[in-house]
Order: structure tokens, then C-alpha cells, then sequence
């Protein structure tokens, strides 16, 4: 299992496009809008708040691409060969889940030193590695909706499922927006998108309070919802891989 486990994650990190699409591209976004968008005596703030809104971007893009390496997995037959291995189901599930899981840190901790070493950003120690653990932690529900999408849909449409849901997601949640500029409608529905719970443990946190109960409420709606498609996502690719 730890086998597996680590070659998983050697897969990934070697990637080019994981590291420029999937840290890179946060970075990039987080220093265009900070510094061409913040003036003023709310430019400190706002590049705090930007800074956890573009380390959840990265970790929720980070997190859904390990949905595409499943579906490689599963055109390449290395799928098929999985379940010939003394490794269960719910291992090489787990594996999978563990591996997308440990690639979302680099996305964080890369928007996370961009604010700190570039913006200037400052915060007590407790709060960094706070905010460091939930985004860590909350990344799980769009790890396996990654995951169910890969086991249920081809390469080429996991790729595109995984940007509409990275993208939609991001923008609904507040991610790249704050919601104080939706409109009231819109500002309601995005209170209960998984995007918007997950950064907002993030928020909670650099404002010094713990996480409301009804962001954890939501995510854990939604980690229960994701869990199950990916299970379910899991059983069908048994029957025609």
C-alpha cells in the first residue's frame, strides 16, 4: 500500500503540467489581482482574504486532477492491473485519495509564500499552519469528485469535467470574486457551494475565530455526496475496465 502509494505520488509531482497548470497558475492569478486590483487602505486586506481565495483555487484544481490521471490509468489498462495485485478496492480507492491529497500542498504552500514573500502578507505563526491543515484537510470532498469523475468518464472528458467543475466552482465559491459583489440570489446559493465552505475555513482562520458550523455542516454534505459518486463511479468502471 505505501508502495503504491508513493509511486502515485511521484507520478504526479512529475507532471509538467500539474506543476505549471495546478501551482503555477494560482500564483500567477493571486499576483495579477493583488497587485493590479488592491490600492489603498484595503490592500492589505484584500490580499489576505485573495491569498486563501487563490490557495483553495489551487488545491480544488490540485485535488480534481487526480481525477485525470485515473482516467490515464484506466486507457492505459494500468487500471486493469491494479485489481489482479493483492491491493482491495478500497486500497488502491484510498491510495488514490491519500496521493491527490498530498499534491495539494504544493498548490497551498506555493499561493501561501507568494502572500507572505511578495505581498507582504503577515499573520501569528498559529494561523499559518492552521490554514496550512484545513486546506489540507478540505481539499478531501474535491479529491473524490476528481476521482469519480475519473473513474466514470473518458480522458479526454474527465479533462474537460475537471475544468468546468474547477472553474464553475471557483467563481460560484467567491474563490476569485469576494460575494459581496454577487447579486443577493447568487450570494445565497454560493454560501452552500463546497468552494465557497472550503475557503472559508481559510477566512475563518486568518480573521483569528474557528470555522462556522454551517461550513462544516456544507462540507461535510458535500464530502458524503462526492464520496458516494465516487464510489459508485468506482463499482461501474469495475464492470467495463
Amino acid at each position: 500500500m505505501l508502495d503504491y502509494l508513493r509511486l502515485e505520488i511521484r507520478r504526479t509531482l512529475r507532471d509538467t503540467g500539474f506543476v505549471v497548470l495546478g501551482i503555477g497558475m494560482p500564483v500567477l492569478m493571486y499576483l495579477l489581482f493583488t497587485n493590479l486590483g488592491a490600492s489603498g487602505d484595503d490592500a492589505a486586506g484584500y490580499k489576505l482574504s485573495a491569498m486563501v481565495g487563490m490557495a483553495a483555487y489551487g488545491a480544488l484544481g490540485a485535488a480534481l486532477g487526480t481525477g485525470g490521471a485515473v482516467a490515464e490509468d484506466r486507457s492505459t489498462g494500468w487500471l486493469r492491473q491494479l485489481r489482479v495485485t493483492p491491493l482491495s478496492p478500497r486500497q488502491v480507492v484510498t491510495g488514490r485519495a491519500m496521493s491527490g491529497s498530498v499534491t495539494v500542498l504544493p498548490a497551498i504552500a506555493a499561493v501561501l509564500a507568494a502572500g507572505a514573500l511578495v505581498n507582504g502578507v503577515r499573520m501569528d505563526a498559529w494561523q499559518w499552519t492552521v490554514l496550512v491543515l484545513l486546506l489540507w484537510l478540505g481539499a478531501l470532498p474535491f479529491t473524490l469528485l476528481g476521482l469519480g469523475n475519473g473513474y466514470r468518464l473518458s480522458t479526454q472528458v474527465t479533462g474537460i469535467a475537471n475544468m468546468i467543475c474547477t472553474m464553475g466552482l471557483a467563481i460560484v465559491g467567491g474563490l476569485w470574486f469576494p460575494t459581496e459583489l454577487f447579486p443577493g440570489w447568487l450570494r445565497t446559493v454560493s454560501d452552500y457551494t463546497p468552494a465557497h465552505s472550503f475557503a472559508d475555513l481559510g477566512w475563518s482562520t486568518t480573521a483569528g475565530t474557528a470555522p462556522g458550523a454551517t461550513t462544516l455542516v456544507v462540507l461535510f454534505v458535500w464530502l458524503l455526496l462526492f464520496g458516494a459518486y465516487a464510489a459508485r463511479s468506482y463499482r461501474r468502471s469495475a464492470r467495463t475496465v
